[in-house]
């Protein structure tokens, strides 16, 4: 029955000033640009008329910020915060030791130096959701949070800011990928 499943809405923040300048934000907190709060904008009206048991947002205020000008209040939570990347917190992606970036790209047995390990962030975030009761949830967090989620339904890469992504956590299955359109970014 559709209503004991736990279906998630993933909605990745809009772009920030690290994802303008290609730096890696993790547990920084950059705010949102222009562009941004545009994009999470822009979310709404895809959100509009759809009933959630609960919404929720990381802690971080490009996650909060999001969540008001796409949908509005939305309970924070540190465990749906985006990997901690560490020691390369705030550099530039071309400033990431070549080695660690291939393996952390590939998005699987990764573990960044001071930072989460792909089990620890798994552990964290996959702990949040499945603590989540039967019905449709409204999440507003961040591109790694969405692939760790859905990386093995079929979205094994980072999606644009400002996207949406729809799952059946409990039968895993990806339900749709909304992604903004050139003219929206």
């Amino acid at each position: 029955m559709k209503d004991e499943i736990v279906e998630l809405w993933l909605v990745r923040h809009g772009e920030t000033t690290y994802n303008a300048a290609r730096r890696i934000a993790g547990w920084c907190d950059p705010p949102l640009t222009d562009l941004g709060r545009e994009q999470a904008a822009a979310v709404g009206p895809k959100l509009d008329g759809t009933a959630f048991a609960s919404v929720w947002s990381s802690d971080l205020q490009r996650a909060v910020e999001t969540s008001r000008l796409a949908w509005g209040q939305a309970v924070p939570d540190p465990r749906i915060r985006e990997c901690n990347f560490g020691i390369y917190e705030g550099l530039r992606f071309d400033e990431v030791d070549a080695a660690d970036a291939t393996v952390f790209m590939g998005f699987r047995e990764f573990h960044m130096p001071e930072g989460d390990s792909h089990g620890s962030f798994l552990a964290r975030i996959g702990g949040f959701v499945d603590e989540l009761p039967p019905g449709r949830h409204l999440l507003f967090v961040h591109g790694g949070v969405i692939r760790i989620l859905a990386q093995d339904l079929g979205v094994d890469r980072f999606v644009p800011t400002g996207s949406v992504v729809g799952v059946d956590w409990t039968n895993r299955k990806l339900l749709f990928v909304n992604e903004p359109d050139a003219a929206e970014s």
